[in-house]
């Protein structure tokens, strides 16, 4: 079987190519590549964090796997939770704040999303996945752009707070390693080598567990067996919205990432947009700036966020979106096949909490201290609760053709997927095209709103701040996406801004 696949580097694109040849599907193929992906871009992603996988397959009904993390604390004593965060402030991104150490890591849930995606529409075995991540742990895999860019800003005040961390990412002189430089995480292969073994069980109520929560409770953190032993992945009907004759599934609430890109979608499609020009981009402004104030002010701390998403959702489909406004990291990888199963998978593990629990080879997330996400603080809620998340992995079908796409990028995620599927979807772009094309993102993490906006777009004028960027830039994310049309065949691209990796895997 035919599989195609856009990820976020060559040597995940090469695990898809190598599960494809073993009689793996698009779901197999995401899955892999997606473990690689996690596993060897230090400081962007790691396995102890999020992730969302949305799978739709003809015939079927689209389902999203919620892998998000959690409130931790389950047993512990309140007045013993909210500890053990220390805040960095670094200039990655124009400047931004953050909470690291044990006090910030939230109960891991990528690994539970996985295991559950793969027994759901797998077809090759469960080592297998792994058979990939394994091999590069074990001999060593290259330091990527995005990873030394990002470490440029975090190696020492993030990623230096465990030996065992810091050594993977530092040379003999304590300087950073350079782009290509052989990365060996220490204990790493050990770990996925039991996980492939012994399966999800080992991370969540075995060794490996018992090694995290002793690390992250000695740090002060709220983590505990209890907390890693009840957390399930749940499985929902995945969030549907139609667009330039295609209907879209992406993550559900209680995530904000896929409301939050459904209500812009449906208030910047109707009318159509057809090019690219300044209308079309004041548009896209009026929308963006409506729909990121609107979260900001009531949905970010509603007591029931999925409420406050729908509400949102609602508003666009009436029409009353732009009228209502009044005045670190992640991993992408999208997989198609010739049966027209999509699957797109989006992890995260936030800025990185800097914390390697000795003899794992596994960083820990530090979601509950991305302070522009969870704005409820390291208190977000009840043990247990999941915490905001921005990711919206999407699958699109339309007359037998099928998409999946999706894009890392924080706050850009839902911009980016905005512009990439109108360009694709109803101007009608080829898909590489439509990926590489400019884009302009609305920043709403300050006191003022700035319109950042990459060069080559004619931009009409605004009553706001305007950053212009001299070429296209990472900050915009990174779309990796794969089609299949019966009629056309298959179509793979990933995204310039980033290094990515693409594969037509043949089974």
């Amino acid at each position: 079987m035919t599989v195609g696949v856009a990820t976020a580097s060559e040597l995940a694109a090469d695990a898809a190519r190598e599960v494809a040849a073993n009689g793996g599907n698009a779901v197999d193929c995401a899955l892999a590549a997606a473990l690689i992906a996690i596993n060897t871009e230090p400081g962007v992603c790691a396995l102890a964090g999020s992730a969302f996988v949305t799978v739709w397959g003809p015939g079927a009904d689209p389902v999203t796997i919620d892998g998000n993390v959690a409130v931790p604390g389950l047993g512990v004593d309140p007045g013993q939770r909210g500890r053990g965060a220390v805040p960095v402030t670094m200039e990655y991104g124009g400047g931004i704040t953050t909470l690291v150490g044990c006090g910030s890591v939230a109960v891991p849930g990528s690994l539970a999303a996985i295991e559950r995606a793969w027994k759901r529409f797998g077809r090759i075995g469960w080592g297998g996945l792994f058979e990939p991540s394994i091999r590069a742990a074990r001999d060593g895999f290259p330091m990527s752009k995005a990873c030394r860019y990002y470490l440029d800003y975090s190696a020492n005040c993030v990623f230096g707070r465990s030996d065992d961390g810091y050594q993977a990412v530092h040379d003999q002189r304590g300087g950073v390693l350079d782009v290509g430089s052989r990365i060996r995480v220490p204990h790493l292969a050990a770990s996925l080598e039991a996980i492939a073994t012994h399966g999800a069980n080992v991370f969540y109520a075995g060794a490996i567990g018992d090694a995290i929560v002793t690390h992250v409770r000695a740090g002060g953190g709220a983590l505990t067996m209890r907390d890693l032993a009840e957390y399930r992945a749940i499985e929902r009907p995945s969030l549907l919205v139609d667009s330039g004759g295609w209907r879209i599934a992406t993550n559900p609430p209680p995530a904000i990432g896929g409301a939050v890109l459904a209500a812009m979608l449906l208030a910047s499609t109707e009318p159509p947009i057809r090019a690219w020009d300044q209308e079309a981009l004041a548009r896209i402004v009026g929308v963006q700036r409506a729909a990121l104030n609107l979260r900001k002010s009531e949905i970010d701390l509603a007591h029931d966020i999925g409420a406050a998403a729908r509400g949102l959702i609602e508003t666009a489909r009436r029409g009353q979106l732009v009228g209502r406004y009044a005045s670190a990291s992640t991993v992408h990888t999208s997989a198609v096949d010739a049966t027209g199963l999509g699957c797109s998978i989006t992890a995260s593990s936030g800025y990185g909490s800097g914390e390697m629990p000795a003899g794992t080879g596994l960083w820990l997330n530090n979601c509950l201290g991305e302070i522009e996400l969870n704005r409820r603080g390291l208190e977000a809620g009840p043990p247990g609760s999941r915490l905001p998340s921005n990711m919206a992995p999407c699958v699109a079908r339309a007359d037998g053709a099928v998409l999946a796409a999706g894009t890392p990028g924080a706050d850009r995620i839902t911009t980016a997927l905005q512009q990439f599927l109108i360009s694709y979807l109803n101007i009608g772009m080829p898909l590489a095209d439509a990926i590489a094309h400019p884009r302009l993102h609305l920043d709403t993490s300050g006191h003022t709103d700035r319109l950042m906006v990459e060069s080559g777009l004619d931009v009409p004028e605004v009553d706001l701040p305007v950053e212009v960027f001299d070429d296209i830039n990472m900050y915009f994310g990174g779309v990796a996406a794969a089609s299949y049309d019966p009629d056309r065949g298959f179509e793979v691209a990933a995204d310039p801004r980033r290094e990515g990796g693409v594969a037509l895997c043949d089974g």
